[in-house]
């Protein structure tokens, strides 16, 4: 599994290409439901010199509006080159299919949401030759869902708002829901959920709390996905209390622990590393000694 909150935020609307519907409700942009939803390539490149690729494309169809095309990317921080290349998806797909096109941003932070969002326009002061307004989401906009019902009644809203919202000082309330929710809900339909959310969550504190709480919370499914992210979750579990017991066994010997090795500490994930450590500081005259040969 690709460990990346990127992926994710694009990704899940491959996964349900409905949502941009329910996106753009919350946007305030009145966009047809769909009827059907296709996956086109992502590669625009159309010169051997200069590759380009957006991060997910969809060639939506409608009811009564026909279709379009959506292009959505994942912004995790600012990058003024996207002002060059975003108008250069939406021209050239708006040639290749002849449809109007609409352009998504997803964004995790608010300054980066504030920047996508700005208007970029090419040509004169006197005379705008093209125009591109990006529709953008993320925890500006994106509702804070910590009712279990609202969760289920639209799970994938809910899982792309808990990623969006991965740095939300709530977002333990918000992750807890989404794991509630999840209780009674087919296992066909939790496992892109649980994946999805542990992906977007990235190493951010969050992910170990939403591991922790797949561990508990759907710990009746046996999927393959489900049973990966469970056993990476205790395992991290147990990486955490070990080096927790460390520091402990250091501060009851009254030995003093650097901020530098305190880090080290915490941020190793392997036991075995830990193990050695914990036995190194029953005996370590310094907090540094504990890393002895290494």
């Amino acid at each position: 599994m690709v460990s990346s909150p990127h992926e994710a935020m694009h990704r899940i609307f491959q996964e349900y290409p409905g949502l941009f519907s329910r996106v753009s409700e919350v946007l305030g942009v009145d966009i047809p439901p769909p009827t059907s939803a296709t996956t086109l390539p992502t590669d625009l490149t159309e010169a051997r010199p200069v590759e380009r690729r957006v991060d997910t494309l969809l060639r939506i169809e409608t009811e009564h509006d026909g279709p379009f095309v959506l292009a959505i990317e994942a912004q995790g921080k600012k990058d003024p080159r996207k002002t060059a290349s975003w108008p250069y998806y939406v021209s050239y797909l708006h040639n290749r299919y002849g449809l109007p096109v609409l352009l998504l941003v997803v964004c995790q932070d608010r300054a980066t949401a504030e920047w996508a969002a700005r208007p970029i326009r090419i040509g004169l002061r006197q005379w705008q030759t093209l125009a591109l307004n990006p529709l953008v989401a993320g925890p500006h906009n994106m509702p804070v869902i910590t009712d279990v019902a609202e969760a289920r009644k639209d799970l994938a809203l809910a899982t792309l708002a808990a990623i969006t919202h991965a740095d939300n000082p709530d977002v333990g309330a918000i992750l807890k829901t989404l794991s509630v929710a999840l209780r009674d809900t087919p296992e066909a339909i939790a496992d892109p959920v649980i994946e999805l959310t542990a992906q977007g969550l990235g190493n951010r504190p969050a992910a170990q709390h939403w591991r922790n709480l797949v561990a508990v919370d759907t710990s009746f499914y046996k999927s393959f996905m489900s049973e990966e992210i469970r056993d990476e979750g205790r395992a991290q579990g147990r990486a955490q209390g070990r080096a927790e017991d460390i520091l402990l066994v250091l501060e009851q010997r009254g030995i003093a622990v650097p901020d530098r090795v305190r880090e080290r500490i915490t941020d190793c994930g392997d036991p075995e590393t830990l193990r050695q450590w914990l036995m190194r500081a029953v005996t370590a005259a310094s907090a540094e000694e504990i890393f002895a040969g290494e």
